[in-house]
């Protein structure tokens, strides 16, 4: 298997980036145009194949679900992963673990101190994969989406800081 990450090109995947998302979330959570246009878009392309996509916002603290002025406020080293979707027909073949490996050195790599993401509440499956990375809840917010309603966990993974 060879995998590689390829970055989205805007706008000339915008309309890639709009499908992949209508067929990794089927019914709703799907990002408008504009939103692709504010995030650093990333393709995992597994033996030439489209497998899965993310999003990242740099140096941001989510905070978005929670109703004040200063939402999503700059954090310098603070890394927001704005969406991670793989296509239903590679899910539950470890996938969705080796992008969020990926994430993960990405964000070290380039010098990130903190991950931070949010998920529905109704999906346990990202909410332990990403507890097994060793994310935790930070907080909950009830009523964050609308179709369907569920509310949102929010996460996040802290690196030690290397000893001189």
């Amino acid at each position: 298997m060879k995998a590689e990450f390829k970055r989205a090109v805007i706008p000339d995947d915008i309309r890639r980036l709009l499908a992949f998302d209508r067929k990794a979330f089927r019914k709703s959570d799907w990002f408008t145009t504009e939103q692709w246009r504010e995030y650093e878009s990333w393709w995992m392309i597994v033996d030439g194949h489209t497998v899965g996509c993310c999003a990242f916002q740099a140096n941001v603290d989510f905070q978005d679900d929670i109703l004040r002025d200063d939402a999503d406020v700059p954090m310098k080293g603070s890394l927001y992963i704005a969406t991670t979707g793989i296509l239903p027909r590679y899910q539950h073949a470890g996938y969705g673990k080796l992008l969020k490996c990926w994430q993960i050195t990405y964000a070290k790599h380039h010098g990130y101190r903190r991950i931070v993401t949010n998920t529905r509440k109704r999906n346990v499956k990202m909410i332990a994969l990403n507890k097994n990375f060793g994310f935790q809840v930070i907080r909950t917010t009830a009523a964050y989406y609308t179709r369907p309603p569920d509310a949102t966990i929010v996460m996040e993974l802290k690196f030690r800081s290397a000893k001189p």
